[in-house]
C-alpha cells in the first residue's frame, strides 16, 4: 500500500508537470505560428545577440523542428488549428527532399514530414520522405562506411563525420520499412557501426568530429568543433549519441545498439559534473564549472532519450534512467527555463548553448531544444503515465 501511494503521488506530480509544459508549449507555439504566418519562407531559429528574433529558410539545418513541435502538440490536443499550422510549416521544408549537400536532411524532413505522415498517413508526405532518404543516401561512401557530414573546412577535415549525424539515420531506417529497398537501413547500420568503433573513448564519451581518410577508410583526425576541447565531452554531442543508439535499437532490434546506448547513458547519468538538477553544462569538461552555462537543448535531448531507453531496459538501470529524465523535465518546466507566455520571442525554453567556442547562439532559445522538450513530454505522458490522448 505504501509503494502504491508513493507511485500514485509521483505520477500525479509528473502529470501536472507534463501537462503544464504541454499547455505552455501550445500557447507559445500558436503565438510563434501566428507571428510568421504571412512569411511563407520563414521558420523560427533563435534569438540573436541583439535580442531580436532570428528566423531561417528551409535550408538551415533546424528548419524541420518547429513543424515537428506543432505535430506533437496536435497529437496531444487534437486541436485543428495546430494541425493547420503544422501542415503549413511542414510544407515550407518540402524543397529539402532534393538536398544532397547537407547531412541534416533527416532532421529537416523526418521531424516535419515524418511526424506528419505518422499522424495523417498522407501519401504526399511519404513520397517526400522517400525522396529525402534517397538524397541523404548519396552522401554515403562505402570505403568509409559513413555518411559525410560537412562539406566545409576541407583544408582541415578530409571526410568529417559528426556525432550529430546519428540522428539523421532515423529517416533511412524509416525509408527501408516504407519501400522495397534495404539499401537505406544498410547504410544506417554501417554508419552506426563505424561511428561506434571510432567515435567513442573507453569511458563511452564521444568525440564531436571524426575525419576519415577516403582511401584507407581509417580515422585521420578526432576533434571537436562546438565543444571545449578535442578530448572533452561536449554535452549535446553526448545527447546525440545516447538518442541515436537508442533509436537504432528501436528500429533494428539489434542488441549491440541497446548495449551501447546503455553505456553512453551510464557515462552521462553517473558523471560527477552532472548537476543535481540534471541539466548539463554545455561541456562536461568546461574549465570553469560550476560557473559555466547550462545547455537546455542537451538536457531536453537526453531526457527524451532516457525516457525511451527506460522502456527497453529493466530493473535499477531502467528506474535510474527514468528518474534522471523526470528531474530534467521538472527543471526544464520550472520558471528558470520555461518561458512565460508571450515572452522569449515565443520560444518555449530559455538557456540553450549552440556553439560556445564560435560565440554562436550562446544562452538563447533554440528551436531544437523546444522540439526535444516537447517530445520528451509527449513520451512521458504516453509511455510512462499511459494517459489517453
Amino acid at each position: 500500500m505504501i509503494c502504491s501511494c508513493i507511485t500514485s503521488t509521483k505520477n500525479e506530480e509528473m502529470s501536472q508537470i507534463v501537462n503544464k509544459g504541454l499547455e505552455r508549449a501550445v500557447v507559445q507555439s500558436k503565438y510563434m505560428a501566428e507571428s510568421l504566418w504571412n512569411e511563407k519562407d520563414k521558420l523560427p531559429r533563435t534569438i540573436g545577440k541583439d535580442g531580436k528574433f532570428v528566423t531561417s529558410t528551409s535550408r538551415w539545418w533546424t528548419s524541420g523542428f518547429f513543424p515537428g513541435v506543432l505535430w506533437y502538440l496536435y497529437e496531444m490536443t487534437a486541436d485543428d488549428s495546430l494541425k493547420l499550422y503544422a501542415e503549413d510549416y511542414t510544407w515550407r521544408v518540402k524543397d529539402e527532399q532534393y538536398t544532397t549537400d547537407n547531412h541534416d536532411v533527416g532532421f529537416m524532413l523526418y521531424c516535419s514530414f515524418g511526424n506528419g505522415y505518422r499522424l495523417t498517413g498522407d501519401e504526399q508526405y511519404k513520397k517526400i520522405l522517400l525522396q529525402g532518404a534517397e538524397s541523404l543516401s548519396t552522401r554515403f561512401r562505402p570505403t568509409v562506411g559513413c555518411i559525410r557530414s560537412w562539406d566545409w573546412n576541407k583544408k582541415v577535415w578530409e571526410y568529417p563525420v559528426i556525432i550529430d549525424n546519428m540522428m539523421n539515420l532515423e529517416l533511412l531506417d524509416w525509408a527501408s520499412k516504407n519501400s522495397d529497398s534495404t539499401k537505406y537501413v544498410n547504410i544506417a547500420k554501417s554508419h552506426a557501426d563505424v561511428t561506434m568503433k571510432y567515435h567513442f573513448r573507453p569511458d563511452y564519451s564521444c568525440y564531436h568530429v571524426v575525419s576519415y581518410d577516403t582511401i584507407s577508410g581509417q580515422p585521420e583526425k578526432k576533434n571537436t568543433c562546438q565543444g571545449y576541447a578535442h578530448k572533452s565531452s561536449w554535452a549535446r554531442g553526448q545527447g546525440w549519441a545516447l538518442y541515436g543508439y537508442t533509436m537504432m535499437y528501436r528500429e533494428t532490434k539489434e542488441l549491440k545498439y541497446l548495449e551501447h546506448a546503455k553505456k553512453v547513458a551510464q557515462f552521462i547519468i553517473n558523471h560527477p559534473r552532472l548537476p543535481e538538477d540534471k541539466i548539463p553544462y554545455w561541456d562536461f569538461d568546461a574549465p570553469n564549472i560550476p560557473n559555466e552555462l547550462r545547455d537546455a537543448s542537451a538536457g531536453a535531448i537526453i531526457a527524451s532519450a532516457l525516457i525511451e531507453l527506460s522502456q527497453y531496459t529493466e530493473g535499477d538501470f531502467s528506474r535510474q534512467c527514468l528518474s534522471v529524465a523526470e528531474i530534467q523535465l521538472k527543471t526544464l518546466s520550472s520558471p528558470e527555463y520555461l518561458a512565460e507566455p508571450g515572452t522569449n520571442c515565443n520560444f518555449i525554453l530559455k538557456h540553450s548553448v549552440g556553439n560556445f567556442p564560435g560565440n554562436g547562439e550562446v544562452d538563447v532559445p533554440l528551436t531544437y531544444a523546444d522540439y526535444y522538450y516537447v517530445e520528451a513530454l509527449v513520451r512521458y505522458k504516453r509511455d510512462i503515465l499511459k494517459e489517453k490522448i
